[in-house]
């Protein structure tokens, strides 16, 4: 019986964390996600023939998305009466999300929580996003390294002395360093992560592709 509470418990939570159509603005906190833009490119992105793949555009790290945070589990694609984007609003976020669609869906999915009209939300994104200095090495990235993961944290953590360690965390995905998250107070100052967040990946080897 006991396991079967744990079981019914662990069910509950997990659908809570993913649940969708929540009232916008009920949230606690954001995630500012920093992508390696040549692991996106290498899994995703050249499939897709997206233009933040062509190589004359010389990616790092872009702004995959600022969300809007539970303390365990997230909102999205949430209920407002805010006003969708323009095509001209997104492209404006081309120069640092790589591609007007991405700011387009990440304003669909996680945006639409944040309480905010869609000019003030890709504001607050900006603002967030240059918040964090990207360490020099990775913006000028000129061959394939692997590295332990916890040394890209680290570079973050020594380029950005307000950061603390609980404040960042690093995500692979098929050996690959895939982004770098950094948690952000509603008024955009760093803060712990929450326990879902916090975790970081411990690969010794991670792949990072040059940049293109």
């Amino acid at each position: 019986m006991r396991l079967l509470t744990l079981a019914a418990a662990f069910i509950l939570g997990a659908s809570l964390a993913h649940a969708e159509g929540e009232r916008a603005g009920d949230f606690d906190y954001y995630v500012l996600s920093l992508s390696w833009s040549p692991t996106w490119c290498a899994l995703e992105g050249d499939a897709r023939n997206s233009p933040q793949c062509d190589p004359r555009n010389d990616y790092a790290f872009v702004l995959h998305g600022l969300w809007p945070q539970y303390e365990r589990g997230w909102p999205s694609y949430c209920r407002t009466g805010a006003r969708d984007p323009s095509r001209q609003q997104t492209a404006e976020m081309e120069d640092i999300m790589g591609a007007p669609g991405t700011a387009w869906y990440q304003w669909k999915k996680h945006g639409r929580c944040a309480g905010l009209s869609a000019s003030d939300y890709f504001e607050t994104a900006r603002k967030a996003y240059e918040s964090i200095t990207i360490p020099p090495v990775f913006q000028r990235l000129d061959r394939d390294v692997k590295l332990p993961a916890k040394i890209v944290e680290q570079a973050f953590l020594e380029t950005n002395p307000g950061l603390d360690a609980d404040e960042v965390t690093i995500t692979c995905k098929s050996g690959r360093i895939q982004e770098v998250r950094v948690c952000l107070s509603r008024d955009l100052a760093p803060r712990r992560c929450g326990a879902d967040v916090i975790r970081d990946c411990a690969l010794p080897n991670a792949l990072m592709d040059k940049i293109r």
